[in-house]
């Protein structure tokens, strides 16, 4: 019977290489792998280089499990205050009893000199490739191999449909398409449960496996003003999404009550499920950004649908070169024309005003945005004035404008954590203006106390001409390899 050996590089199982007498060399490990099928190599040190989400799950389904690696240590980037954390034992595996440290990204070169690393696997999302490339070369020239996961090795399969959606930068509409898609589905009938891209920047132990059905919800898990912000629009639209640590147990879980799976997509990652059907947003805002972002290009090249947002506000020839690119890397995937048009509670307040505009945190950090839903409805009803908010900025978001020099007069909806908020609340608070408008996705009031008058900006998919996402919907329920039931 031929034996089979793991290789420790590629994942990959080699088969026959078994007979009593022979032995093999195998070109990713310079191992012998003598009679018997037994590799005499030692266990590759790794360090998982990551923000808090897709770091965990690669973790989870290529390491977790597997004796011929030893994890030595995550490292953190992006997020604030996530490092100096360890990843549970519960979470790790018998084979990590004491968890494993997750360090910041800073300290990667002593970390691979000291703990005798072998490979860096990078696993975080929308960094341009002159940034990851960088990150390679610190890795190379520490000594260690520096790699990129790939789609085979770390999705998981659903017994459901799965329609994911994913995106090209931060910023670009992925949670309005992902929205619109769930309420045209439940509108014939299908129960619907959506997964979100992981944020656990809390107790990972408590957040293996998150449901949000109510408003209680968000509360009982602690979550952050970047939690609420993809949440909240789901539950008040009456469906149910979950997030976490281990996506395979929420998958499972997810199961049990849909018939159809939505992967809502975070930064410009691809998905962890297998996808069905993989609809990625784009953004002619920052057209050429679908080529030159991480993993971005992976998921435009991988959809079956590109969503062309935002035209309503773009340049013309901003269009026509995302459009010539979407053609030159997937010819074959249909184009969806959209657009977000703006809904806001309270005009009155914002027409002749001086305003502080407050956007969502992350389009206007890593998604690299010099404007938002705020700033456009600022302008649409014409603000007198956009109050530059750092001279009034306070703790830590002092920082955060340090870190995001580019960020302008806007005041990011930083709130990771209890400080941030107060923090948020606090700037805001010093802030001389007449009018906060708020362009986030939540209702902040809820979260923050604000003196000021507010004008909540809302925002929606709207498609424009055809296909729609709808007629593209039926079209793929009506042809899916998986049955898709009703209720």
């Amino acid at each position: 019977m031929p034996a089979v050996v793991a290789c420790g590089y590629c994942l990959m199982l080699l088969q026959d290489v078994n007979c009593p007498v022979v032995v093999k060399m195998h070109r990713h490990t310079n191992s012998i792998i003598a009679k018997g099928g037994r590799m005499n190599s030692k266990r590759k040190n790794i360090i998982i280089i990551g923000a808090a989400g897709r770091d965990f799950h690669n973790f989870n389904t290529c390491y977790r499990d597997n004796k011929n690696y030893n994890v030595v240590a995550f490292t953190a980037a992006q997020i604030p205050d996530i490092d100096g954390r360890r990843y549970p034992p519960e979470l790790a595996g018998a084979l990590y009893p004491d968890g494993i440290p997750i360090h910041n990204q800073s300290e990667l070169p002593d970390l691979i000199r000291d703990l005798d690393v072998d490979i860096c696997a990078f696993s975080y999302s929308d960094i341009s490739y002159q940034q990851v490339m960088n990150v390679g070369s610190i890795v190379n020239a520490a000594g260690a191999d520096f790699l990129l996961i790939g789609p085979r090795q770390s999705m998981l399969e659903s017994s459901r449909p799965v329609i994911a959606v994913g995106a090209v930068r931060t910023g670009c509409g992925k949670s309005q398409t992902s929205r619109h898609i769930i309420e045209s589905l439940m509108s014939q009938g299908y129960k619907v449960a959506a997964v979100r891209h992981p944020m656990p920047y809390g107790d990972l132990s408590k957040q293996k496996v998150q449901r949000f059905a109510t408003l209680e919800d968000l509360e009982k898990h602690e979550c952050t003003i970047e939690e609420m912000e993809e949440y909240e629009p789901h539950i008040m639209r009456g469906n149910v999404i979950y997030a976490g640590v281990d996506y395979e147990a929420i998958l499972r879980e997810a199961e049990k009550e849909a018939d159809i799976i939505i992967w809502d997509g975070g930064n410009n990652d691809f998905p962890f499920y297998k996808p069905d059907l993989m609809v990625t947003v784009t953004d002619p805002h920052r057209a050429g950004h679908e080529l030159s972002y991480y993993p971005g290009e992976t998921t435009l090249r991988m959809a079956d649908i590109v969503v062309i947002n935002k035209i309503d506000t773009s340049a013309p020839e901003d269009i026509a070169l995302l459009r010539k690119n979407i053609l030159k890397v997937n010819p074959a995937a249909r184009v969806v024309d959209a657009a977000s048009p703006l809904t806001v509670d309270n005009p009155e307040h914002i027409r002749g005003k001086r305003v502080l505009v407050v956007e969502d945190g992350p389009t206007l950090t890593h998604g690299e945005m010099a404007i938002g839903a705020g700033t456009v409805a600022g302008q649409k009803f014409g603000a007198s004035e956009f109050v530059d908010p750092r001279p009034y900025a306070v703790g830590k978001l002092t920082r955060t404008f340090e870190n995001y020099p580019n960020i302008g007069p806007l005041l990011p909806a930083m709130g990771y954590g209890k400080q941030q908020i107060s923090d948020l609340e606090a700037t805001i608070r010093a802030t001389d203006c007449d009018t906060v408008i708020i362009g986030t996705p939540i209702d902040l009031t809820r979260v923050v106390s604000i003196e000021q008058p507010v004008a909540r900006v809302g925002y929606d998919l709207q498609e424009i001409g055809r296909p729609t996402l709808s007629e593209l919907l039926e079209e793929f329920i009506s042809k899916a390899d998986k049955p898709v039931s009703v209720g």
